[in-house]
């Protein structure tokens, strides 16, 4: 029997795979006391795309948000995500910010990073790793599992060797993104990768793309396995991950112990369930079993992308042929894993050759930059007819002679015109001044998030979408209330 330990999603990937990275501070804040207490090894919170979404779409000041969420949970570790080579920007971050944004994360209290690259630039990880480690932090060397004729046992048992020889790395993150891992799969993969991590914990995040991590993840601690990603039941499954309350169950019906104090799982549950509701998100979200999911494997948050820019081209009722094309182009483009940045690329440019209706006559820069090698060596060979349309592209030529920029921090700060205030140079290095000054126009974040039902505030609620205000103030007597989008 083993000891199996929790890791929460609720805030961070419950919430990018279901709301769209919209949950604003004070959505959480009045359940953060109660996670805090929980009994979670760790809670995930903070990321960059979650940054820009709160500035862009929400008007809200996301350190303001992110200094009231640590305030309140200070016994739980809080982790963050990064990605090697562009966690501030979606294409190239240059070293400098990313080391500044490590090391800005860590003053505003998280102790706990998940480091990336989809390609395993190992060293780029390593050197964030030690700023990580610079402040106390621990930190998961991660693995992005998918599946494809090149990403072997063999291949991960390498790459978990690379991570694990760091001394930084305090442990191995299996992340499978598609919800494809199945118990023969795992029945080799997972001790492939504990015979090479140096007794290091193994760690299990799956979103629930096809409905079976929930197995998948009690399958993984047969085999040594020891801590799983979860979320509170409303903020799980679907494009999600698997719940706590079904894997805490699970967990004991085998024997296993855990450190959750399951009662405290229902207010917090009750709680999102009712400001998913007043917000208009999704919450509650079961998929069935679906095969395509195996050959396209798109994580959750890009089905939701791939939907818009069709419905953006009154096209949705291609969504078939995009899902058999991001198949065909990520063969072509050597197999890339299916995370960001490349479930973008390869759904981005899927979506362009079925609305131009003829391959490859649209490449968007970043494929261009990443068949030119910018973003590292790909897995496989691309296909050679595939780079050949690629690099006869105008744009290409002009990329290839401008490689990707790397000014130190000073250079930073005067293109930014930021003088010392790093949290300042990170907002404006992700969006546009304009956008900046919008979000401070909007005042601090609110504490709370309106969830009375009435006709009268669904309709509010309605309005402010379609006026795309992000917040509105009703007063009167009997009444003092603040909703945002």
């Amino acid at each position: 029997m083993a000891h199996i330990k929790f890791l929460d999603e609720t805030m961070r990937d419950g919430q990018q795979s279901l709301w769209g990275m919209k949950m604003q501070a004070g959505m959480a804040l009045p359940v953060t006391p109660i996670i805090d207490q929980t009994g979670y090894e760790t809670i995930s919170l903070a990321g960059s795309s979650l940054h820009e979404v709160l500035i862009r779409k929400c008007k809200e000041d996301p350190w303001a948000g992110l200094d009231m969420l640590v305030k309140s949970m200070p016994e739980t570790p809080l982790r963050a995500g990064c990605r090697s080579n562009g966690s501030v920007t979606f294409g190239f971050t240059p070293d400098a910010l990313m080391d500044l944004w490590v090391e800005r994360l860590c003053v505003h209290g998280i102790r706990s990073f998940w480091l990336y690259d989809v390609l395993f630039n190992i060293d780029k990880m390593h050197r964030l790793a030690k700023i990580a480690k610079s402040h106390g932090c621990k930190v998961a060397g991660t693995m992005l599992f998918t599946l494809s004729p090149v990403h072997t046992d063999e291949y991960y048992a390498d790459k978990a060797d690379k991570l694990s020889a760091l001394p930084e790395v305090d442990s191995l993150l299996l992340y499978d993104t598609g919800g494809v891992l199945d118990r023969e799969r795992i029945s080799k993969l997972v001790p492939a990768i504990v015979a090479k991590s140096r007794g290091k914990p193994i760690e299990m995040h799956a979103n629930n793309m096809l409905g079976q991590s929930a197995k998948s993840y009690m399958d993984a601690i047969e085999f040594g396995v020891t801590v799983l990603h979860t979320a509170v039941r409303p903020m799980a499954n679907g494009p999600s991950i698997p719940s706590i309350e079904i894997m805490t169950k699970n967990v004991e019906m085998m024997g296993h112990t855990h450190n959750i104090d399951v009662s405290k799982l229902k207010p917090v549950a009750d709680h999102f369930e009712r400001v998913g509701k007043a917000a208009g998100y999704l919450v509650n979200q079961h998929f069935e079993y679906d095969v395509t999911a195996l050959r396209h494997q798109i994580p959750g948050g890009m089905m939701g992308t791939l939907k818009t820019q069709l419905k953006e081209q009154n096209m949705e009722e291609k969504l078939p042929e995009v899902l058999a094309e991001v198949a065909q182009v990520r063969r072509e483009l050597g197999y890339p894993g299916m995370a960001t940045p490349f479930a973008q690329l390869v759904g981005t440019l899927a979506v362009l050759n079925i609305v131009t209706g003829k391959r490859y006559s649209v490449v968007p820069d970043e494929v261009i930059q990443y068949a030119a090698g910018f973003y590292g060596e790909p897995v496989a060979p691309i296909d050679a007819d595939v780079m050949d349309r690629i690099m006869d592209k105008p744009r290409a030529k002009e990329i290839i002679s401008h490689p990707p920029e790397q000014p130190d921090v000073a250079e930073l700060r005067r293109r930014h015109g930021t003088g010392e205030d790093d949290d300042e140079l990170i907002l404006r290095a992700l969006v546009p001044a304009s956008d900046i000054e919008q979000m401070r126009k909007s005042g601090p974040p609110a504490r709370d998030y309106p969830t009375l039902s009435s006709p009268e505030l669904e309709q509010v609620s309605r309005l402010m979408k379609v006026a795309h205000t992000p917040f509105v103030q009703l007063r009167s007597e009997q009444l003092d209330l603040t909703m945002r989008r």
